[in-house]
This record gives structure tokens, C-alpha cells and sequence, in this order.
């Protein structure tokens, strides 16, 4: 009795992926019956080096909505399930057999394969954790669609496999300003953003946000408070980022304002590390230390765990240095160093205090 194997579209958006491509495309090009480039906009030789996997390769006018370009990617492919990759994506010879096991081994049943993606946390990326299960693999069939301009989604699931198949994330460098700016376009209109992007947009902002950035934002999460469908813990992420408007723009009155509307329950270190900063910049080191401390130890942190390891001990070793206790600095520049080793300003520090 002939087994039949399940066949896979490889269907994938790029721009200026020349870096990269290759090296994603021989890691699948044996899983893929069919691969399916859909390029928006590439400048570089991305779609030459493509042109070497397959003829699949077609053109989508970037209209800063990825869930766009994916559902025109997914109208393309013919194959029984669909995989969709990045281009910064790798997968390993032990995890390519167990792919090419599952190509044969899989239920028709499945709708969809979660895989684990893996290394989220190379290149400072928006992710505060190293490893996740992934929706990446999903029945042509079901007509799968996906949903929302930036961190698409799909916008159900079914039957569900998980697998244990790794995907390693391999970027070369964040794609955070791009990111940001679909985010200043989306909620520029009077949109206010579902649970989910309300969340993604407040933590890319405290993972990688410049100051501009956060001036750019204020009038979307300012507005949002004013909504009545925005859950509790989405108004205390608006909270966050006002904070570090108000902070940035220095005005005291409307920081402490919207500080003291988050006090109830369990502290963000978010806000105890606006409140350090805020009395560093008024030379009280000693009422820093106090938030500083409490963003380490009592607080959580609701974006980014940088704000409750990493940023507090960082800022209490400069608090100490200004105080003339180099024993405390040196004991907090130690504990920085221990969450980010190669950071040059621990590594600045660490050459004064040590030497």
C-alpha cells in the first residue's frame, strides 16, 4: 500500500532580504513541493537569489499591513498545508528530518501545526521571553486568514497540532522603527487597537522606543483611556507609556497624576523606574534608590523584564556613584552585569569602579 505524502507550500513576504534568503531557502527547499515568494518592495538582489528556488516569485505594493501581504502570499499556494517562514528563519538537519516525518506522518485532521520558535531574544527583539510555540504550518482547505496590520495573527484556530520542530530565529538586526511607524499610521485615524496590538505597541515602546517615539505615541494612549471598551490592564499600559511622556516633556504635575492612578495592587516597574529617573534628574538620589529598589524587588514589570533587573540595578549603580559609595555601586553594576554581560556602559562602569 503506497503512503501518501502531505505536500507543503512554502509561502513567504520579503524586501531586501538578500542577506538571508538563501540560507533560509536551503533549509526548506527539500520540505517545499512549492515555494511561493511574494516581494514588496526589494531594492537589492532578493529576488534574483529567489528566482534560483523557484518561478513563484510575485510583486505586492507595500501598504504597511503585513496580514495583507500574507493572505495574498497564502492565495497563491496550491499544495495541500501551507508553511509560512521569514527570511531570517533556520532550521537545523535534525529538525528538517522530524519536518519531513511529520510531511508523511500528519492527520488530515490538522488544521493547523504549532512549532517552536525559538533565540526571540537575539538582537534585543520585542519579546521578553527566548522560546514560544508558533502557529506555522495550516491546511490550504480551511482558507486560514490573517488579521491586523503589525504581529498578524490568524484569525482562528481549529485542530491543533504541536509539535516539537524547532525554528530558530536568526535576524541580523530589529525591525523596531518600521514596526513603530505601522503603529503611529494605524491609530492615527482615531482607531483605537484590539487587546492584543494595544499591548505589542506599549511594549515595543519600552523595549525599543526612542524618545521620539514616545512623543509620537502620547495622543493615541492618551486617547485611549477615554474609551470605554479598554480593559484595566490595557489602561495601566497607557499609563506606562504617559508616564514616560510626562517624564520626558518634565512635567511633574501630570506624571504624578497618572503615577498615583496605578498604585493599586501589585506596583509596575515601569512606573517605580519613571519615578527614579525622575528624582535623579532632581539630584534626589536617595528617593531614587527607594523606587529603583522597589522596581526590583516588590514590582512586576508589565512590558519589559529589562525594568525590573537589568534598568534598575543599572540606574541604583549610578545612584551610588553619585552618593560616593562605590561598594553599593560595584554590588549593582555586578548585578546589571549578570543580566546583560557585554552592555559597554556596565563594562565602562566596571573599568572605573574595579580600577
Amino acid at each position: 500500500m503506497t503512503t501518501l505524502v502531505t505536500t507543503i507550500s512554502l509561502c513567504m513576504i520579503v524586501k531586501n532580504e538578500e542577506k538571508f534568503i538563501k540560507r533560509c531557502l536551503e533549509c526548506l527547499k527539500d520540505i517545499a513541493d512549492e515555494i511561493i515568494i511574494v516581494d514588496t518592495g526589494s531594492t537589492d538582489r532578493t529576488k534574483e537569489i529567489a528566482g534560483n528556488y523557484t518561478p513563484g516569485i510575485y510583486d505586492f505594493e507595500w501598504v504597511d499591513d503585513f496580514a495583507a501581504a500574507r493572505n495574498f502570499c497564502f492565495s497563491k499556494a496550491t499544495m495541500d498545508y501551507i508553511y509560512t517562514a521569514d527570511a531570517d528563519e533556520v532550521i537545523d538537519d535534525d529538525n528538517i528530518k522530524k519536518f519531513l516525518l511529520l510531511k508523511s506522518d500528519i492527520s488530515p485532521d490538522v488544521d493547523i501545526v504549532e512549532m517552536q520558535y525559538t533565540n526571540q531574544l537575539e538582537k534585543g527583539s520585542t519579546y521578553n521571553f527566548d522560546e514560544e510555540n508558533r502557529p506555522k504550518l495550516f491546511k490550504r482547505l480551511r482558507t486560514f486568514r490573517w488579521i491586523d496590520p503589525i504581529h498578524e495573527v490568524i484569525d482562528c484556530y481549529n485542530n491543533v497540532l504541536t509539535s516539537d520542530i524547532k525554528i530558530i530565529h536568526k535576524p541580523e538586526e530589529g525591525h523596531f522603527q518600521r514596526d513603530l511607524s505601522i503603529f503611529v499610521k494605524s491609530t492615527g485615524n482615531g482607531q483605537v487597537l484590539n487587546s492584543r496590538l494595544h499591548m505589542m505597541y506599549a511594549r515595543e515602546l519600552f523595549i525599543c522606543g526612542t524618545d521620539e517615539d514616545f512623543l509620537k505615541a502620547f495622543d493615541y494612549f492618551n486617547r485611549s483611556l477615554m474609551e470605554e471598551t479598554l480593559k484595566p490592564d490595557d489602561k495601566r499600559l497607557s499609563y506606562c507609556v504617559l508616564a514616560r511622556y510626562y517624564n520626558l516633556i518634565s512635567d511633574a504635575h501630570n506624571l504624578f497624576k497618572v503615577i498615583t492612578k496605578t498604585l493599586n495592587g501589585v506596583v509596575s516597574s515601569e512606573i517605580c523606574c519613571e519615578l527614579g529617573s525622575y528624582y535623579m534628574k532632581m539630584e534626589d538620589y536617595e528617593e531614587a534608590l527607594y523606587w529603583y529598589y522597589l522596581a526590583s524587588g516588590a514590582a512586576s514589570a508589565d512590558l519589559n523584564i529589562d525594568y525590573m533587573n537589568f534598568i534598575p540595578n543599572f540606574q541604583m549603580c549610578r545612584c551610588f556613584i553619585k552618593l560616593g559609595d562605590m561598594t553599593e555601586a560595584l554590588k549593582h553594576n555586578s548585578l546589571a552585569e549578570f543580566y546583560k554581560p557585554n552592555h559597554p556602559d556596565v563594562l565602562a562602569n566596571k573599568q572605573i569602579l574595579i580600577y
